[in-house]
Formats: structure tokens, C-alpha cells, sequence
């Protein structure tokens, strides 16, 4: 069954020298962009992680450092990467979890500035564990009747991802499927949206699950003391945390997601405050009021009571004999 799409769908693999967003780096990438007349075209680039690549991880994907040594880093094929994925949604296995937050943390050491806005994604490892529950080397033997026999090889592994994709719209095109909740519906359909809807049930804001949507479509918390807590409102009671998460060993575009909530809310703050009826300052006194008190004829001090003046005598000449001795004179 051929894809419908509405816009081009780039399924894309990553090798890596491990799993830590933050700390790990591609060694290897490939990208199969399909448009909507069927056409296909692959791109595929080792890239130089500028860091040692781990023997366990080179076991695991066959890359080794000498395969990389004359490689482009990623820094010097990022704009090109991102124009030739254009406006396409995005496809893969595991991707949402790890794909797509490694690519973006990439795009983000290298300064491009690559939007997740309004793409839609499709990760066809969720189809295939809530349908049936294997791996992508027994989904493409089950779907397809296949053997996937250079697994981990990047491109290898994302046409496999092509292909299962298409098998399961085929052997799912009619299948009534549950959730938790007890609501059923036929969710593998040949649209990319549905698909979209049906492999994002966690409803992540920066795919590395730190932050969820809920059911009303606000950011949550999804890890830590505030789980489940909706993000602003952690803002508003513990404004600290977010330095706290900024400054921590987080994914670069958690922190991206995070900060453009923080935005959001100091803007709302702002707002509010703008908004918000003024004091009501005191009237002014009136020319009369500011008259000083004396000038009305009385005071708020106490008035203190006058000595009685006593009349002065005539000079005596004891008086003088008197004054004479006291000052020498």
C-alpha cells in the first residue's frame, strides 16, 4: 500500500555513541524522504562525533573511530540536513523517544535553527508494540516475511522502517484497537495525522519526556516532586525550579520547550499586571487643608503657659556692692 501524504514524510535512523541526549553524539545518519507522488530520495552521512566513539557502541552499530576520522562533523552538514528534510513530517522507529530529541540536541549545538512546529510524527516501533509487541528485526520478518540480516545499519534499517510502515497500514487497515480507557477505534488508517495522533498517545511536549500534554492540552510535569503539576503553576509557586532545570543536566531542547513556557508565563504575568485597576491614590488636600495650623489660630502642639513677668526694682547700693564683688569689678 503507497502512502498517502498530504506533504513529504522523511523516515531517518541515527547511529550514536550512545544514548545520553545530552552527553552522547551521531556517528551516522540517514534520511528517506517520500513525497506525495510516490518519488523517493535517500540521503546518508557518517558524521564525526568529535568524541570517542565507545567499543560497546561500535559492537552494536559496526562505526568505529577510524570510519569517522575523515568525516564531517555535524556543525558543517547541519544546514544541509535540515534543507533537504525541508518541511517534512518525520518518521522512524523509537523515534519520538530518541531519534527526534538526539537529532534535535545536534541542531542545537550547531546553531541551526530546525522547527519541530507544526510537523507531525510518525513512530512506527509504537504501531508495532501496541499491536504486537516485538522489535523492528521481528516486526520486518513478521510484516514483511523477510530477514533483516545487516541490522543497525542505518540505512538498512530505515527502509526496513519504510517497509514495515506500509505492510501494517495493509494487515491493519480494518483492525478495531483498545485503550486503557475502554474506547475503541481503527486507528491504523493510511494518514499520516492519524498516525501521528496514534503513535504520540503519551502526548510528549519535548520528547524526552519531561514534560507531557494533559487532557485540557496544558504542559505537565512528567518526572520529579511536581509530576503531574501543571508547568505554569510550578512557576507561579516555585519560580526557582525553573533555574533549577536550566542549570541541570537536561536535554538542550527540553530546556528549549521549558524556557518558551517560562516566556509565555512572564508574558501572561505582565499582562495581568497591566490589567489590573490601580489603587486609588488619596485626595489631595485642599489649599485650605495645607494652611498651617498657626495660621488658624491654633496648633496641635500643647501650648506651654507663660511665666509671670516680674517687675524689675530700683538699684540699690547693695545691689551694686553685690555685683561689684561677684565679677571683680
Amino acid at each position: 500500500m503507497n502512502l498517502k501524504l498530504k506533504r513529504p514524510l522523511a523516515f531517518f535512523d541515527l547511529e550514536t555513541t550512545g544514548i545520553n541526549l545530552s552527553a552522547d553524539r551521531i556517528v551516522e545518519i540517514s534520511i528517506l524522504k517520500v513525497s506525495p507522488d510516490g518519488s523517493e530520495a535517500v540521503k546518508t552521512l557518517k558524521i564525526n562525533p568529535e568524541i570517542p566513539i565507545p567499543v560497546e557502541s561500535s559492537v552494536f552499530h559496526g562505526i568505529y573511530d577510524s570510519d569517522i576520522k575523515e568525516a564531517p562533523t555535524f556543525k558543517e552538514v547541519a544546514a544541509e540536513l535540515a534543507d533537504f528534510i525541508g518541511d517534512a513530517d518525520l518518521a522512524g522507529y523509537n523515534s519520538n523517544k530518541f531519534d527526534i530529541p538526539m537529532l534535535m540536541e545536534e541542531f542545537i549545538r550547531a546553531g541551526v535553527d530546525f522547527s519541530l512546529e507544526g510537523r507531525l510524527f510518525v513512530d512506527v516501533q509504537n504501531i508495532f508494540h501496541q499491536m504486537e509487541q516485538r522489535t523492528l528485526k521481528a516486526a520486518y520478518r513478521f510484516y514483511c516475511d523477510k530477514s533483516l540480516d545487516n541490522a543497525h545499519s542505518a540505512e538498512d534499517d530505515v527502509k526496513a522502517t519504510y517497509e514495515v510502515l506500509k505492510s501494517q497500514l495493509d494487515r491493519y487497515q480494518d483492525t478495531e484497537w483498545e485503550d486503557k480507557s475502554g474506547n475503541k477505534s481503527i486507528p491504523v488508517v493510511n494518514d499520516v495525522e492519524a498516525l501521528h495522533q496514534f503513535t504520540n498517545l503519551s502526548r510528549p511536549v519535548d520528547f524526552a519526556g519531561r514534560m507531557v500534554f494533559n487532557e485540557q492540552g496544558e504542559e505537565v510535569f512528567n518526572f520529579g516532586k511536581h509530576k503531574g503539576r501543571a508547568v505554569e503553576a510550578v512557576f507561579a509557586m516555585e519560580p526557582s525550579y525553573y533555574s533549577w532545570m536550566m542549570q541541570g543536566d537536561f536535554p538542550m531542547y527540553t530546556k528549549k520547550c521549558l524556557d518558551n513556557i517560562w516566556q509565555r508565563f512572564r508574558a501572561k504575568q505582565k499582562e495581568q499586571r497591566a490589567v489590573a485597576p490601580k489603587p486609588e491614590m488619596p485626595a489631595k488636600p485642599t489649599p485650605e487643608a495645607r494652611q498651617p495650623a498657626r495660621d488658624k489660630g491654633y496648633s496641635h502642639r500643647p501650648q506651654q503657659q507663660e511665666r509671670p513677668k516680674r517687675k524689675a526694682g530700683p538699684i540699690t547700693d547693695d545691689m551694686l556692692k553685690s555685683l561689684q564683688e561677684k565679677f571683680g569689678k
